[in-house]
């Protein structure tokens, strides 16, 4: 059920609207000014606002601007004829149309109904466009690496790794605990089909010289005899 949130000083025609929210569906919240407003956004997930301009404590202009600075939702102001220029102003600031006063229910009815369907079109684009997250560190066991910077540290101990090397880990730690053959790392690291893997042996080599503490008994990069290398430890998210 969506949630109209109407603001308008005046009982008689706050309670008219009320009612033809309520016969379409919708669920009204009904305030006295701005102040009353703002404290209804943050209490209740508001679909779209029908704000009067003049009020006391706090008019709807005002209220559009602090509302503005968080909300995106469709606000259509009530104004009277007299007020030209506030209702240029309310568009200036953030209000997505108004209905003069006195207004027709259903004139009313369809600007709402018309703003919610620009509203969840707009939130669906949103969604569905919405890009993951993506890491700029990886961390497995003590080892971190920043991707951007491209910097490793192991037990908070800067690594100075050759280009090469830093891709090898890399791959590593985008894969941890899952076992990579040489085939695989040549093809990811030089993006060329692998016809000699001898090169990663060596640089599996130095890679474990400069991140374990015993590259002879690794902690991390480990062997699995006739499949390939295996990044082990723990991973932090």
């Amino acid at each position: 059920m969506k949630n109209i949130l109407i603001v308008e000083d005046d009982e008689g025609i706050r309670e008219a609207i009320a009612v033809y929210m309520t016969q379409q569906g919708y669920n009204p919240i009904l305030c006295g000014n701005g102040e009353e407003g703002l404290q209804a956004m943050k209490l209740h997930t508001i679909h779209l606002a029908i704000v009067d301009i003049m009020m006391p404590v706090m008019d709807g202009i005002e209220m559009t601007l602090h509302a503005r600075k968080t909300y995106d939702f469709p606000i259509v102001f009530l104004s009277a004829k007299s007020e030209d220029i506030d209702k240029i102003t309310g568009l200036n600031i953030g209000a997505d149309d108004y209905v003069t006063k006195p207004f027709g229910s259903m004139e009313l009815i369809a600007r709402v109904k018309s703003h919610l369907r620009r509203y969840e079109r707009m939130l669906e684009y949103k969604e569905n466009t919405k890009q993951p997250k993506e890491k700029t560190k990886l961390q497995v066991g003590l080892i971190e690496l920043d991707i951007y910077q491209k910097k490793v540290w192991v037990e908070d101990k800067r690594v100075h790794l050759t280009p090469k090397e830093f891709q090898i880990l890399e791959l590593f730690m985008n894969n941890p605990n899952r076992v990579l053959s040489a085939e695989q790392i040549y093809e990811s690291v030089w993006q060329e089909m692998a016809i000699n893997t001898e090169t990663i042996m060596v640089h599996i080599r130095k890679l474990r010289e400069k991140i374990e503490v015993d590259p002879k008994n690794p902690q991390y990069i480990k062997v699995v005899w006739g499949v390939g290398y295996i990044l082990e430890g723990d991973v932090t998210t």
